[in-house]
Order: C-alpha cells, then structure tokens, then sequence
C-alpha cells in the first residue's frame, strides 16, 4: 500500500520544532530512564522485499494445508464469490475504522448502514449495530444488555460454542454477573432444567441455535420459559442456516447474534472475523457500539450519520453497559459485499447444499460403521461415535490429505459439510472409515 510511508528524520524534526523541541528524548523527557530503550532493538539488518517473500514462504512451508475439509466447529470453509475480494481489496477500503466525521465519510457510512440492513433481514430483527469483533464477543455484549440492578444472572445453554461461553465468562466476572449453565440432555439443551433454573432473578437465557453440535433446539419452547420468567432471550445462530430456517425474530428473540464469518470470510487462521448483533426496538438502546442511521442534508439529498449510540460508553463509562467503541469495518463491508453477491436465493441454495450435504455424509458415515448420535436434526454438523478410539478414523483421513471431523470426548467426531464439499469427497471419506473399521 503506497500511500503510506514512514516519516522520514527530517520530517520528524520538522515536527518537533513545530511543537517547540529538538529531540525524540524531548518528547519523553517525562518518561524514567530506565524504563527506556537504551541501545535499540537486537533486530537483524533489514532485508529486500524479495529476501523477505522468499522467508515468508520457507516458514509458510511448515503449515499442513487440506484440500479437502470436514471440520467446523465455528470457523466454515464457503465458496467466497471473487467479487468480494475485488471490492473489499481496495486500497481506500482497507484501513475503513469508524467515521466520525460523516461529511467526508459518506461511503463507508453507506457501506455499515447496508451491511446493518442485511443482518436486519437476516435476522428478523428491528436494528443492527455496525458488529463487535467476534461471534464470543457479540454473545458476551448481549449478555451485558440484558443485566439490570435487579436481575444480575444469565442462564446460558451447554451447548452453546465452548470458546463462546468462556468470553461470556470472562465479560461476567468483571461485572459481577452470574452465568450459570444449563445441562444438555441428548445434545440439545435440557428444556425441563431450564424451567426449574429460571426465575425472577434472571436476566436473559442465551442458547445457540443450530448448537455447537450441529443440532436445531427447540427454540420457541425454550424462548417460552424465559419470557415465563420475565427474562431476555438471546439467540446465537449461524448465519448462513437462516437461508432456509426461521429467523430469531420469529421465535421470540430479543437479541440475535451470532459469528459472521460464514458470509463471505476465509478461514484465515482464526481471523479477523466480526461478531453480529442485532435486537428488537425495545433494546435498541442498549446495543453497544456504532448504529449507522440514514437521513437528509440541508438540500434534501441522502445522507448517512452515526447515530443512537450510548453517551456511557464515552463520558459516563463507569455507568456503561458496555466500553466496546469500535467496529469491525472492512468485515462488515465484506458480510455486506457477499451478501449483495449471492442474494436471496444465493444463500438458501448455500444453505441447502450444506444441510443435503451433511445428512448425505452422516448416512454414509453410518454405513461405514459410525453412529451418528446427534438428538434430534441438525443442520451441516453432526456427531458420530465409534466403539473404538476415533483418532484411527481421522488419522487415515490426514494421510489422504483430509481434514476430518473435530474430536470430541469418548470416541466422538463432530462434522461438517458446506456447500464446496463434493460427493467424490464425502465417498471417499466414507470408503476410507469402513477400511479403518
């Protein structure tokens, strides 16, 4: 990226006489000196752009990287349209942050309201903020929404993303909030426990939805009991799964969130990603980080702002539900890039060929002799067990260049298949388990 270049010594100076002094120690007269730097960093002379590709490379070499993959578990591999790339990539986008000043901003303002008109629509939901950094964030803020003076305990299901629940965790022990977790039973979230869990205490109920193991919960029963109880209910759902399912809104939610990375981001070595939130009118004032709300100019003509944004996180923060104040920009531009793209029918095709997909495998799988013992239907992952130790089964898959399944506890896979998976894949997948069998 040409256009940015270090300051050059002069130019460095020039800006210390500017502000009346002569040297970088100056600038930090304030500073101890032993807390300083005194002889510079034990770094090596600095090499060519050629050198250091070639480096990159050398080390890039000790990654193992899989052709084929049937493993998620909250990072999914999708076709990514090349469109996205070719927008996304442009230099004036890439270092897109939040835009304060809306009369030089307009086109990445423009860009966020879209993208939170998208989730809207994804989501059922009434508002969208312009995404926190990750989907375990995005559940933790949610959790922080629903706490009041009254009720300071939020029930989150078992089966909820085990990484998820420990930042839901983290946030909780902060604030002073009680997360208590409610058991699963035959791999969805036990609906007869969660009855007896919520009360008058409650602040919010979060469940996930498809779970972590692939599988739908009975989410109007369980959003049901929290509302019984006077609670908030929070769902966490995959994004693309609302191509063919009912969305949040339509089962009761009073937040939706969930991980956007499944819209059109790479797997990327865990990152960046965005966490998406989005909420009835009722919370809107309570969903933390930038909204972007469309308006007129003095002439009439479209114009977009920053808007509804809560004063706390800024000069009352002590009084603050939540102190996230930025936003992830260019993943937002990416969601809403991919989205425009692939369209309505685009996602739900998406959508189905992963769910076809899945269920073709886990009858193949069980062929082989794995028994898939999800509890009830899943949408594109689902767990098999074996009565011998599983790491045999993905062992023989890593030695045909095959990343199987994630392992789970007592001999267990957990599976996943998305739309860029072949028949060919799945057979061989297949063939090779009954071999290990």
């Amino acid at each position: 990226m040409g256009s940015y270049v270090p300051g050059t010594k002069q130019e460095q100076l020039a800006m210390l006489s500017e502000i009346g002094l002569s040297s970088m120690d100056d600038l930090y007269v304030d500073v101890p000196a032993d807390l300083k730097l005194q002889n510079g960093l034990d770094l090596p002379e600095g090499k060519s752009e050629m050198e250091v590709a070639a480096q990159i490379k050398e080390l890039a070499k000790a990654n193992k990287v899989y052709d084929t993959i049937f493993r998620g578990a909250g990072a999914y591999r999708h076709f990514i349209p090349a469109m996205v790339g070719n927008v996304v990539n442009k230099e004036s986008l890439q270092t897109a942050y939040t835009p304060y000043q809306a009369e030089i901003s307009q086109g990445i303002l423009q860009s966020i309201f879209e993208y939170q008109t998208m989730i809207c629509e994804l989501t059922g939901m009434d508002v969208s903020n312009a995404s926190v950094y990750d989907g375990g964030t995005a559940a933790a803020e949610a959790v922080a929404m629903c706490v009041d003076r009254k009720r300071k305990k939020a029930l989150v299901s078992a089966t909820v993303q085990p990484s998820v629940l420990e930042v839901i965790k983290t946030y909780a022990f902060g604030s002073g909030t009680e997360i208590v977790v409610v058991p699963e039973k035959d791999g969805v979230t036990d609906a007869e426990a969660l009855a007896q869990m919520a009360d008058k205490e409650t602040a919010c109920v979060l469940i996930q939805s498809p779970n972590y193991y692939g599988t739908l919960e009975d989410a109007q029963k369980l959003g049901e009991i929290a509302h019984g109880v006077g609670a908030k209910y929070v769902m966490s759902t995959n994004p693309i799964s609302l191509g063919i399912l009912k969305t949040p809104a339509e089962y009761g939610a009073d937040i939706a969130i969930g991980e956007g990375q499944p819209l059109g981001m790479p797997i990327a070595f865990g990152g960046p990603y965005l966490g998406f939130m989005a909420s009835t009118k009722a919370m809107m004032r309570k969903l933390p980080g930038r909204i972007v709300g469309e308006t007129t100019d003095d002439d009439g003509r479209q114009a977009f702002v920053l808007t509804l944004q809560a004063r706390e996180q800024h000069i009352r923060r002590e009084k603050a539900s939540s102190n996230i104040c930025s936003n992830q920009a260019l993943c937002a531009l990416t969601v809403g890039v991919y989205l425009t793209t692939m369209g309505k029918e685009g996602l739900k095709e998406v959508a189905v060929q992963s769910a076809s997909k899945a269920h073709y495998l886990a009858g193949k799988l069980e062929e082989a002799g794995l028994k898939v013992v999800n509890g009830g239907e899943f949408f594109h992952e689902f767990v098999t067990e074996s009565d011998k130790d599983s790491a045999a089964v993905l062992a023989a898959l890593d030695a045909e260049g095959i990343l199987g399944g994630l392992p789970l506890e007592g001999n267990k896979i957990l599976w996943c298949c998305t739309e860029v998976n072949t028949k060919a894949e799945m057979d061989k997948v297949a063939q090779i388990v009954k071999e290990v069998k």
